[in-house]
């Protein structure tokens, strides 16, 4: 991890549109910010021209951009621990490689001097089609859904995806699986491909809790990562003695794939409720159906949402399981 000391004074003109930023010795010219939560901001960025001896090195990589256009998401630190996070964020990320698992190509951590400690810069291919999240907003609006067809090919992108982490041993979980988190691009003539991204909470899934402490800091843990109307009930409500697995994820893969379907989240609909409560609904299964699209989607779609979203994890597939299953869809409804 590093960054040129040519690249440190620029650094600060960097946050507001101005000047170029070094990732070792890559030179990137800010174009604009394109996002932001809690201490990162992602900017749109343009690869300088690259130094001979490195260029070609990346004109063999799968990920080079053809017009030079990266997504860079710049991280401040404050502390300690939210060094540990980034770094982990760094491990966790390098790991995987499947065409469905947004890859980080690049990244610099350094210290700095004034209110942070450091500033990590992580350096990704860029999706401006936006996520599923900013997608189900315009068609929301619009009263506009997804064919079954769209549905289907969609969420077999994102299991495939996820399948590959799972398969490491230990598996691990995504632990923020949600329509914020999948990126969308459009082709003409094509179906949208997905692309599962931001690995900040993925971490080894199975866990043990043999004590109320252990379950009450595996809680603590969920709720400042994973996301509250997809967190699995065993999150919310984590037993004294549990043993907890990556099929925490396919309770949020059930979440999103009604989400896909209706562009609004499965249990959402308790905030609205006088005296509702959020928990209680994923706790307890509350699941409600909007109204959908004209003719309706398959009843075999909402039971297939419907067997991923058991309270309890020991009843919902594996993702494997989930695999066979969407794979029968397709075969069905896209013949």
């Amino acid at each position: 991890m590093g960054c040129s000391i040519s690249g440190l004074n620029a650094l600060y003109d960097a946050a507001t549109g101005g000047g170029d930023v070094w990732i070792n010795e890559r030179r990137f010219r800010v174009l604009r910010q394109i996002g932001e939560g809690g201490f990162a901001f992602v900017y749109l960025v343009r690869e300088q021209q690259p130094a001979s001896d490195a260029a070609p090195a990346r004109r063999h990589s799968a990920h080079v951009s053809e017009d030079g256009t990266y997504a860079m998401k710049k991280v401040l630190i404050q502390s300690k621990e939210q060094l540990d996070l980034v770094r982990e964020e760094i491990r966790v990320s390098s790991l995987f490689n499947h065409p469905n698992l947004l890859p980080l190509l690049d990244h610099a951590i350094i210290a700095v001097k004034g209110d942070w400690s450091h500033e990590a810069y992580l350096l990704f291919p860029v999706h401006l089609d936006g996520t599923l999240f900013d997608n189900a907003n315009v068609m929301l609006s619009r009263k506009e859904f997804y064919s079954t067809a769209d549905v289907l090919q969609i969420f077999r992108q994102m299991c495939e995806g996820l399948k590959h982490m799972h398969s490491f041993d230990p598996p691990y979980a995504h632990n923020d699986v949600k329509p914020g988190n999948v990126l969308i691009t459009r082709r003409k003539g094509q179906a949208p491909v997905a692309t599962l991204m931001d690995f900040g909470s993925a971490r080894p899934a199975r866990k043990q809790t043999r004590s109320r402490s252990e379950a009450l800091q595996l809680q603590e843990w969920a709720a400042e990562h994973c996301s509250a109307p997809y967190r699995a009930p065993e999150l919310w409500d984590c037993p004294s003695h549990a043993d907890i697995d990556e099929r925490t994820d396919i309770w949020s893969l059930g979440c999103t794939l009604y989400a896909i379907m209706f562009n609004v989240s499965p249990f959402e609909y308790a905030l609205g409720e006088s005296g509702g409560s959020l928990q209680l609904a994923i706790v307890n299964g509350q699941l409600k159906w909007p109204a959908g699209p004209n003719p309706p989607y398959p009843d075999e779609l909402r039971q297939f949402v419907i067997w991923m979203l058991q309270p309890q994890s020991e009843m919902r597939p594996h993702i494997g399981d989930v695999v066979l299953h969407v794979d029968k869809l397709i075969a069905k409804y896209l013949s």
